[in-house]
């Protein structure tokens, strides 16, 4: 064990951390103080796998705090871009890490819960070694980002198979995340934070989350604000379809496992197969299953929540629209393009001709055109990025806020600013450059070579302006005076740019278009 160099005395479930270790003084000479790895239920081993996360089992003594905790099962060699060889992969993978100010006030600090993305499917909290020390050193506010469920362990329902003898859970990322939550209410003000005053915000994936865990009843009282960013609010499913998603993957996983079909087999059989397969064929399986629901099932995502009628009780956007969201302020908002990064193995939109042909075919031929008009050259690669985008990002997100505005405060944003290098290259805004910007990331290797042609300095500005909204809305919900409230009336959004302006409704023909084309959104 590395020579301890600082003790913080931080109670958690009966647990104290120590950090540790030469990049923890690393944080303490930058003004930080940082704990990793630390456990908020216990590992979902044996048993436990597809069940519920479960309570801490404490230990006695001091626990090294100083290494993150390992990701979650997940490809480094599939769909997305996976974690290096290197990093320790475990489903023991249920930990959170938190960074704070060095120096304690006489007053709790706002606490910002940042969920990461990657389709359910990849990611961690240790993605970037440093992310949100930025926020912390310019704000003040405590950091905590974590490790969840991914893939078939945690974004498919196998509760068809549940029996007597074996039980199975669903939507187990999103309680994991449940469980985070809890305990921050309940150990972060040993780390200086107020557990009243929880800001939870996430990116893709991550926004998913925010905007369902907005309408999951165990998540009420947990978090005092919300922040969304490219969420796809629609990526949420009922339970006759994502059971047909669990017996696909359960043939997929068969196939991995002894080149044999489930057609036969029982349900006490299949049951078996999920808990005895290793974890390395499991995660095989979701990646076959990820590059085949795009074609099969166009528009959708199958490692996603499940409408469940308990721990989710209905669809996310019903919820807004009805007033049964937690009544919170929010900011949500889009990138510029957000389509236009899902090319080559990272496509899962509605982008192909097919894919696209798919959607049309459940809408109107005067909506149809109405929409078709508003990508010319549809379904060229550019516009059919675009639409792509738009369908699942864009538009719902346009229905959160609307919905939500009538029952609480919305701040609305679109994320435009892109060093000239990335515009060159026919990216634009797209989906995730904002992390770059929020997180502080453009003086690292990628974000060098990304302005590389110019614009960088501008783009770190944009970044500035961005955090500085972020932060102050994690302290007391409010933002900038020049960013008014977003309401169906008005449609005031916040353009994040070289230089930021207001604008009403923008893209408002795009947006009324969408609302003939899909009206059940």
């Amino acid at each position: 064990m590395a020579r301890s160099i600082r003790r913080v005395t931080a109670v958690s479930s009966g647990l104290r951390a120590v950090v540790t270790g030469g990049e923890i003084a690393g944080a303490i000479r930058r003004g930080l103080r940082m704990w990793r790895g630390i456990p908020y239920a216990a590992p979902p081993l044996g048993e436990l796998r597809f069940r519920s996360p479960q309570p801490v089992e404490p230990w006695h003594g001091i626990r090294d705090a100083s290494e993150f905790g390992p990701v979650a099962p997940q490809d480094r060699n599939g769909q997305f871009l996976g974690p290096r060889a290197s990093v320790p992969m475990s489903e023991d993978c249920l930990t959170l890490n938190v960074i704070a100010p060095g120096t304690t006030t006489g007053e709790p600090r706002p606490v910002m819960v940042f969920i990461h993305g990657g389709a359910y499917s990849v990611g961690s909290s240790r993605e970037v070694p440093r992310l949100g020390e930025g926020l912390v050193r310019k704000g003040g506010v405590v950091f905590v980002n974590l490790n969840y469920r991914l893939g078939a362990l945690g974004f498919l329902d196998f509760s068809a198979l549940s029996s007597a003898e074996r039980t199975f859970e669903n939507n187990l990322g999103l309680r994991d995340q449940v469980a985070a939550l809890e305990w921050v209410r309940t150990n972060i003000r040993a780390f200086g934070g107020d557990p009243g005053n929880v800001t939870l915000f996430g990116e893709s994936a991550g926004g998913n989350a925010v905007t369902t865990l907005m309408t999951v009843p165990s998540a009420r009282g947990l978090f005092a604000r919300a922040i969304a960013q490219s969420s796809p609010p629609n990526a949420v499913y009922p339970p006759e379809l994502t059971a047909e998603w669990a017996q696909e993957y359960l043939e997929l996983l068969s196939e991995e496992v002894d080149d044999s079909s489930t057609d036969s087999t029982s349900r006490e059989e299949a049951a078996e197969l999920l808990f005895s397969s290793d974890v390395e064929d499991l995660v095989r399986a979701t990646t076959r299953m990820q590059l085949r629901t795009p074609d099969h099932a166009p528009g959708t995502i199958s490692l996603c929540p499940v409408i469940d009628g308990d721990f989710l009780p209905e669809r996310p956007l019903d919820a807004f629209k009805h007033g049964r969201a937690h009544p919170i302020p929010l900011i949500i908002g889009t990138n510029d393009r957000e389509g236009s990064l899902f090319t080559g193995r990272l496509d899962i939109l509605a982008t192909t001709p097919s894919r696209i042909r798919a959607i049309f075919a459940k809408t109107k031929k005067k909506a149809r055109k109405a929409v078709k008009a508003q990508y010319p050259g549809l379904p060229a690669r550019r516009a059919a990025a675009d639409f792509g985008g738009d369908y699942a990002f864009w538009y719902p997100t346009i229905k959160v806020a609307e919905r939500h505005a009538r029952f609480a405060q919305v701040h609305f944003y679109r994320f435009d600013a892109a060093p000239r290098l990335v515009r060159l290259t026919g990216f634009d805004a797209t989906h995730g450059l904002e992390l770059f910007a929020l997180f502080d990331r453009m003086d690292g290797l990628f974000g060098r070579a990304m302005g590389a042609l110019g614009g960088r300095a501008a783009f770190k500005r944009a970044g500035a302006r961005m955090q500085r909204n972020w932060l102050r809305f994690a302290r007391d919900g409010t933002v900038d005076e020049s960013w008014p409230p977003y309401t169906e009336r008005r449609r005031k959004t916040l353009i994040i740019d070289a230089v930021d302006r207001v604008e009403e409704d923008p893209r408002g023909e795009r947006r009324r278009a969408w609302q003939d084309f899909v009206p059940h959104v």
